[in-house]
């Protein structure tokens, strides 16, 4: 049974993680960028297999819609913080890459991000050890 203790820990969690995105939201402003930008290019940065991500895969990842998506990239391109070219194995694909403008925001933005991570991982840490001992 869930119990005063697990709404603690999952109220904490919550109000941690929100502070966290609106911390992340101020500094893509800081930069110039919305927080859309932002996002979308973390995404193609954190691809875990090469240093570009496809329309669809960002789609994917912001969960967008592909039309969504072609046009935050467009803006993304327009303000000179991502690339884009065609696959040359497949014409359909469209690779979104980086600039350097743009890894130079996304390394600005996540170096001053990297504590507030640490604090959600350790609050997240706690939230399962509370869960454990309802379970018992």
């Amino acid at each position: 049974m869930v119990g005063k203790q697990d709404f603690v820990a999952v109220a904490r969690f919550r109000r941690a993680l929100r502070r966290l995105l609106k911390f992340v939201e101020n500094l893509a402003l800081e930069e110039g960028i919305t927080p859309q930008q932002h996002q979308l290019l973390l995404a193609v940065a954190g691809h875990p297999e090469r240093e570009w991500s496809s329309v669809g895969e960002l789609a994917d990842a912001l969960q967008l819609k592909h039309h969504a998506t072609v046009g935050l990239v467009d803006r993304c391109q327009i303000a000179g913080l991502v690339d884009r070219e065609q696959d040359p194995g497949d014409r359909r694909v469209v690779r979104v890459s980086l600039t350097e403008k743009g890894e130079g925001i996304l390394q600005r933005i996540t170096t001053r991000n990297i504590d507030n991570l640490r604090k959600i991982g350790e609050l997240a840490a706690e939230l399962q050890l509370v869960g454990s001992q309802a379970s018992e």
